[in-house]
């Protein structure tokens, strides 16, 4: 376990089943975070990051998600929006924003709409230039982390085009309201965020404004499938480890429950799992790295794979450990609800799927 792995591991400890039930990280382990630059870890060393590689941050996301997928969440959010800022923004606004994401302040990312959810190009959210200003008016909802975010990047229209513009979540006009009970990922700060005339200097909206609304979107979502992918392989391993614990110590039938060969079989399945969606995310990760042409198909391949087998496998897990895993808390029992939510968020099954079959299609000649 490298040093990044043993403060996480520390700052986590057992309290991820106490962070689901209540719904809230605290704010401690969320600063120190912050503050070492682990929760955006590929932000280059000149701004306060540690300069990761895809693959590198990719392994630290796996360790996160395998204890708590509601820390991972703020950590995805907080790499889409730095990555969106190093990609949109300008020299200055780099220089003036991405340091403050390394050293506690907090953030989130505004894609989805009440009535623009896989099809993004109904967005209705307008960034409006008005003289040396611009007002946001909108809505946007399931914001990761939007409860405990400092700083959100909101995605809208503007003019013929779209941007994205940099709202303080303290700004006149903005109003953030956690969703309640949320099946997974509890303590991850989902909210909804309104945006009621909303004023701001002209110089919040990152540089790329006036361009189409599916290249912005697609740059800050790339990385979101990545760091969910990788998640999920966390979220495997914790299942694989917890299911083999409890198959090599619950005896029924005078024997091991893992010496039983339909319980080994699950097992089998939760290996084969864990080691497919590992070589499917280092394969995006080396990809990005390389800065290949298809590095935005291999995010989406990733996450899918990552996301549909880690569902799958939270239900085998769940079924080995039984009633000793159905406990609301039990890893287990959080694997199985963060996990469906995997296969919705960032790019649904059946999103991914159809873009992956325009991807096949282009490439069988």
């Amino acid at each position: 376990m490298n040093d990044r792995e043993a403060l996480v591991s520390e700052l986590v400890g057992d309290r991820a089943d106490t962070w689901d039930l209540t719904g809230l990280i605290p704010a401690e382990p969320l600063r120190k975070l912050g503050e070492a630059g682990l929760l955006c870890g590929e932000l280059p060393e000149q701004y306060g990051g540690l300069g990761l590689s895809s693959l590198d941050n990719g392994r630290f996301t796996a360790h996160v998600g395998s204890l708590c997928s509601s820390l991972r969440s703020v950590m995805t959010s907080q790499g889409m929006a730095a990555w969106t800022i190093q990609r949109l923004g300008s020299a200055q606004q780099r220089a003036g924003h991405l340091p403050r994401l390394t050293s506690g302040t907090l953030a989130a990312v505004g894609f989805s709409e009440p009535e623009a959810g896989s099809d993004l190009s109904a967005i209705s959210t307008e960034i409006r230039p008005d003289g040396e200003d611009v007002v946001v008016d909108g809505r946007k909802v399931w914001v990761t982390a939007a409860h405990y975010a400092h700083l959100l990047v909101i995605f809208g229209r503007y003019g013929d085009g779209a941007a994205a513009v940099l709202v303080p979540a303290d700004a006149p006009g903005v109003t953030v309201e956690r969703v309640a009970d949320p099946m997974g990922c509890r303590a991850a700060g989902h909210a909804g965020i309104r945006l009621d005339s909303v004023r701001l200097p002209r110089d919040h909206v990152l540089g790329g404004a006036g361009a189409a609304l599916t290249m912005l979107v697609t740059a800050a979502l790339s990385y979101g499938r990545m760091s969910v992918a990788w998640g999920c392989v966390g979220i495997l391993r914790a299942c694989l480890a917890a299911a083999s614990r409890h198959a090599k110590s619950r005896e029924q039938f005078g024997r091991p429950l893992a010496q039983h060969q339909l319980i080994g079989g699950h097992l089998a399945d939760l290996l084969v799992a864990e080691q497919t969606a590992t070589r499917v995310c280092e394969h995006a990760s080396h990809r990005w790295d390389e800065g290949s042409p298809d590095m935005v198909t291999a995010a989406v391949l990733a996450k899918h794979v990552g996301a549909t087998q880690a569902a799958a496998a939270a239900a085998t897990a769940v079924q080995v450990l039984a009633s000793a895993g159905a406990s609301d808390g039990h890893v287990v029992a959080r694997a199985y609800r963060d996990a469906k939510l995997m296969e919705i968020i960032e790019g649904s099954n059946e999103l991914c799927r159809l873009m992956l079959a325009q991807h096949a299609l282009s490439v069988s000649g």
